[in-house]
């Protein structure tokens, strides 16, 4: 696999779609940067962020929501080499600084209020980046290194050690800090480029918080397939899913939750469908998907959901594709997944066991709490701490987090018990908690906004499971409560039904 970059993104196109448009066409080009009107604005904002004192080698911590500003910055600290913490910016201020000292942050980057302070850092290097003047070119001290002909912008960052630090999603636990070369980043974003298919004429139209994994991957792939990317309202979905159809969207990526949702809209709105038939690709990831949603999603709109599977320390590992739809696709070119039981055996064709992965993707390690850097061995097998399979044709498929219970005498996996149940037509979380009679208790929660009885759906679930897998007790909730990433947020739901942590 070649580590090759593209050179300078003069095609690239970045269009402003959080204006609602209306009466149902497209708005006009006011908001958008296209080809040499983006160079010279990703430059600009490199020189203004210079000037204020950023350089090479200085970790930055980035919090906004999405927009152009957000996208322009990020990729401007990029250039200028930095390594990069983004942050959501949801995220409480405790958090946020708990993560700002453990991974030793020299800058904050934000677009809050220029009032809010943040501890840790001082005021002085706290920059609004909607707010940058631009220094004067002459300034000696103002410009960053200038690039060799033909170079894209991006070169030196995708060769920094630790390009970037990102978070896990603390559904299990407390987030961890997870630290990613460039070349890992670089490598795992040009195979999944070749994997999908994606072309310079493609509109990429991500409902997804950019802090994140998932949606920082999105911006990455924009700017190495050299095509348009959609900066949609995605927490406003009905305007998001208005945009996406009026600026020709070809390939949109969600979490199942927000798949829910955009059904929903669908149906209430019917022309939005037609304005969504040149969308080729429904990426969809963060979370297991549920049967009942990829069935009604393809029944509705006329094509599959593309399921894959990955994980922040490796960024994609497999992926479903156009040319096939199924599971979570097979592992990418140069990939390798095996599937190992309990004794480290590799599991049989379609047995479930330990998901272990072996990727140039890889991270370099975790952030220890003194901030310096836990390594993993880059020629081992990674343990993901998955649940799955893989069939006889190399397709994977992933049931969720490798936790297993104990239940009168059995070993029970309470993610694989969700994926079964969920043929009972609704989502469904099943929480384990601990019993000295039984081993575990399982208490099955089922998302149903028409509120049926718990009986009701305890008869329903029971023709999906085995006797020594029945419910303990059925709870029914209007929806789950979820993590700023769009997962089912376990935690939450506990405390919420008083079953504790």
């Amino acid at each position: 696999m070649t580590d090759t970059i593209a050179p300078p993104v003069a095609a690239a196109r970045l269009v402003d779609g959080t204006a609602t448009p209306r009466g149902g066409t497209p708005p006009d080009a006011t908001g958008a940067l296209d080809g040499p009107a983006l160079g010279r604005r990703l430059a600009a904002t490199a020189q203004a962020l210079h000037g204020l004192g950023i350089r090479a080698g200085d970790r930055v911590l980035v919090q906004g929501d999405n927009s152009i500003d957000y996208v322009v910055t990020l990729l401007a600290l990029m250039r200028l080499d930095t390594s990069l913490v983004p942050l959501d910016h949801r995220l409480s201020a405790g958090d946020a600084a708990a993560a700002a000292r453990q991974a030793r942050v020299r800058w904050l980057v934000t677009a809050a209020d220029p009032t809010t302070g943040f501890p840790g850092v001082p005021d002085h290097r706290i920059v609004h980046y909607p707010h940058l003047t631009p220094v004067p070119s002459s300034a000696s001290t103002s410009s960053p290194a200038p690039l060799a002909a033909g170079a894209d912008p991006l070169d030196a960052w995708f060769r920094r050690s630790d390009a970037l630090v990102l978070w896990s999603s603390g559904t299990t636990g407390r987030p961890k800090g997870i630290v990613k070369p460039g070349h890992a980043v670089l490598d795992n974003s040009l195979r999944t480029i070749r994997a999908m298919g994606y072309r310079a004429d493609d509109v990429l139209a991500p409902l997804l918080p950019f802090s994140h994994q998932y949606g920082l991957s999105v911006i990455l792939l924009w700017w190495l397939a050299r095509c348009t990317l959609l900066v949609t309202p995605y927490q406003r979905l009905d305007a998001a899913v208005g945009q996406a159809a009026a600026h020709g969207a070809t390939a949109v990526d969600a979490a199942p939750s927000t798949y829910h949702s955009l059904l929903g809209v669908v149906r209430r709105r019917p022309e939005v469908r037609a304005g969504l038939a040149g969308v080729r690709v429904w990426g969809v990831g963060g979370a297991p998907l549920p049967a009942p949603l990829a069935e009604s999603f393809r029944t509705t709109m006329g094509r599959p959901l593309l399921d894959g599977y990955g994980l922040t320390e490796l960024g994609n590992v497999a992926l479903a594709t156009p040319d096939s739809p199924h599971g979570c696709g097979r592992p990418l070119p140069g990939v390798r997944l095996r599937v190992v039981r309990p004794d480290g055996t590799v599991a049989a064709p379609g047995e479930l066991g330990g998901i272990e992965v072996r990727s140039p993707g890889l991270m370099a390690g975790y952030l220890r709490e003194d901030g310096s850097l836990g390594p993993v061995d880059q020629d081992a097998w990674y343990p993901t701490a998955d649940l799955g399979s893989v069939d006889a044709d190399g397709t994977v498929r992933v049931v969720g987090r490798n936790q297993a219970v104990h239940r009168l005498g059995f070993t029970l996996y309470p993610e694989s018990l969700e994926r079964r149940a969920e043929a009972c037509g609704r989502p469904v979380k099943v929480l384990a908690v601990e019993d000295q009679r039984r081993g575990s208790a399982l208490h099955f929660v089922v998302a149903d906004p028409e509120g049926d009885a718990p009986l009701t759906w305890r008869r329903r679930l029971a023709e999906h499971l085995a006797e020594y897998e029945q419910p303990n007790v059925v709870h029914v909730v209007d929806h789950f409560p979820l993590t700023a990433n769009g997962k089912p947020d376990a935690r939450a739901l506990r405390a919420q039904l008083g079953l504790g942590s």
